[in-house]
């Protein structure tokens, strides 16, 4: 038990510097992740969600819409989007639709939480209105000063909220009276950053009545939704209905460790047992997740490391990369790997067990990491390494809490481990 209390007391200092870095960091962590999957995503993404349309008003004849067309916009509408949808292409559709070329003075607004995320937005713009060359786009960004008194002649601004408010209210470079459709983009984002969500509301609080809002978020926890309320009145609502995520396609093991080292071992085992087109390896610090990624390889494996520190388009590089074949193990921590889908990924390993800072099991996290195996209508393998008996209890309650066995692998046994992938 001493073992069990002096080991826990390290991963848990390990984990505490992770903790802070990520407290401190918390809205550009989820501004980085929402970049990172702009940037990683090609294709737009097939999703078996359903869309659910909700009308405040039950007696409009669009009360009962199952569709977009139906809805017949222009509407205030609040709408929940994962990345790869389609839906910056939706906004900047609309914005295209409603501005007046021949008026030069800014019609739309739109309102992106980060600098790199109003470029992003900027960039589908930009492409979509290349065949509307008297739709002019400036960004309204820290940096980009501006003459007092001068007006803009721009028709679309999109920018951050600090410097779009100033623009609006303090040097009057836009008439917010003007404006025909405001648009806010990761509002999840934008609440998690201080002060982004008084300035927008004080944006809006700008704009006229029969201005068009439209606010996206790619989660709807209760703060997101009292922030969407209060920025969009009377809206349409359209969400997104979960289906119930499942691990029947998913078969799941534990291996029983004492140390690191062990658990390197006995990765090391499996790979040399069974056959991995391509895997992700889960670390609970990015000190584990550097010192296992040099082990591997100078085992000669070709390895990708994802950690905290590096920038986003050094992220987005990397995955690109493991996507491509051109690494075959994928060393990551939680906050780094949202948003991966790799076909090839056959299995997925859990270095270190999914905990809370509480050090209780994060369940969501544990099914977000072994759901990238099992995708694309494939069979998928987990396979989880219990070092402690703590890690035990939390396996054991992550067990009970999805109603699945995790069946026991003995690693040091060829055999066993190949009848696991069969």
């Amino acid at each position: 038990m001493a073992t069990d209390s002096w080991a826990l007391a390290v991963d848990e200092q390990e984990a505490a510097a992770d903790s802070t870095f990520l407290s401190a960091f918390i809205s550009d962590d989820k501004a980085a992740q929402s970049l990172l999957n702009k940037l990683i995503r090609s294709n737009l993404v097939n999703t078996t969600h359903q869309v659910e349309v909700l009308q405040r008003d039950p007696n409009s004849p669009l009360y009962s819409v199952k569709s977009f067309e139906e809805l017949r916009l222009p509407q205030n509408l609040i709408a929940q989007s994962q990345s790869g949808t389609g839906k910056t292409a939706a906004f900047v559709l609309a914005m295209l639709s409603h501005v007046d070329p021949n008026k030069k003075y800014p019609q739309c607004l739109c309102v992106s939480p980060t600098y790199e995320l109003a470029l992003q937005t900027g960039k589908v713009i930009e492409q979509m209105g290349k065949h509307y060359p008297e739709v002019q786009l400036v960004y309204a960004i820290r940096g980009n000063k501006l003459q007092r008194g001068m007006k803009l002649q721009e028709q679309i601004v999109i920018g951050t909220p600090g410097t779009m408010l100033d623009w609006c209210i303090k040097f009057k470079f836009i008439d917010p009276k003007m404006i025909k459709v405001f648009v806010l983009d990761e509002a999840d984002v934008m609440i998690a950053t201080q002060g982004h969500q008084d300035q927008s509301i004080r944006i809006q609080r700008t704009l006229p009545k029969d201005c068009q809002m439209l606010l996206f978020s790619a989660t709807f926890e209760e703060s997101v939704w009292n922030f969407a309320k209060r920025i969009v009145p009377d809206p349409n609502i359209i969400k997104l209905k979960r289906e119930e995520e499942t691990l029947d396609t998913i078969k799941q093991y534990y291996v029983q460790c004492t140390s690191k080292e062990e658990k390197f071992q006995a990765l090391c085992n499996i790979y040399g047992a069974i056959t991995i087109a391509q895997a992700m390896v889960f670390c609970h610090t990015r000190k584990t997740a550097g010192w296992l990624a040099g082990e591997l390889s100078r085992e000669g494996h070709q390895v990708a490391l994802l950690s905290g520190e590096m920038q986003v388009e050094q992220r987005a590089a990397v995955i690109d990369r493991f996507r491509d074949g051109k690494e075959k193990v994928l060393v990551t921590t939680n906050v780094c790997a949202r948003g991966i889908d790799v076909e090839q990924v056959s299995v997925v390993i859990n270095f270190d067990l999914p905990v809370d800072r509480e050090g209780n099991p994060d369940n969501e996290t544990y099914l977000h990491r072994i759901g990238r195996t099992g995708r694309f209508g494939k069979r998928g393998l987990a396979i989880n390494m219990v070092d402690s008996k703590f890690a035990m209890n939390v396996l054991t309650r992550i067990q009970e809490h999805f109603n699945k066995k995790i069946e026991k692998l003995d690693t040091d046994d060829l055999d066993e481990i190949e009848k696991i992938s069969s």
